[in-house]
């Protein structure tokens, strides 16, 4: 990597911070808010995801965001590549005709959706979140993408949470994660 980049990536792990026992006890919850208030960090968040896509991926059509974290590094990306953005959202949030899969969560169960024209059968995508832990929220937009036919190109994420293994429940799918904890 880089040195510029090495330093973009040590300033977006600057701007992580940890809170024990939330949202329950036993958790160290990894907060990205502190990478949204620097605009900075959030430059360096993007120029990193730019830089994979560029170099892996320049085949993409629109990048996915996961409901709703993704939403806030998605669109950037998006808009820096050139392609379109698409939404998957919670069950009942979107209007219209929608596809919808339902998942475990790490503490409950959900469902998610996409509207049904915003992927084409073949586009290729890229999915973006900002944490991976478990897999489930990931695992689901996968099920989802395919149901719309889609290429799925690979997964993206700031943080991931290596101890919960969560790369392997998206396998053969990759996964691109800027910080490891």
């Amino acid at each position: 990597m880089a040195a510029n980049s090495e330093n973009k990536l040590q300033l977006v792990h600057s701007h992580i911070r940890a809170f024990p026992d939330f949202p329950k006890e036993g958790i160290l919850f990894r907060d990205i808010c502190p990478i949204l208030k620097d605009p900075a960090a959030l430059t360096a968040v993007t120029d990193l995801f730019e830089e994979h896509v560029r170099q892996n991926h320049k085949q993409v059509e629109l990048i996915v965001g996961l409901d709703a974290r993704g939403f806030l590094f998605g669109p950037l990306l998006a808009q820096r590549l050139g392609v379109g953005f698409v939404l998957i959202r919670k069950k009942g949030k979107l209007p219209g005709a929608t596809a919808s899969v339902a998942y475990d969560l790490e503490y409950g169960k959900a469902e998610a959706e996409v509207q049904e024209d915003s992927v084409a059968p073949r586009q290729k995508v890229l999915l973006i979140d900002d944490l991976l832990a478990t897999g489930g929220t990931m695992y689901a937009a996968i099920q989802l993408m395919k149901k719309q036919q889609a290429d799925i190109l690979g997964c993206m994420v700031v943080i991931e949470l290596k101890e919960l293994n969560g790369v392997d429940k998206l396998k053969p799918h990759s996964v691109f994660s800027l910080v490891q904890y």
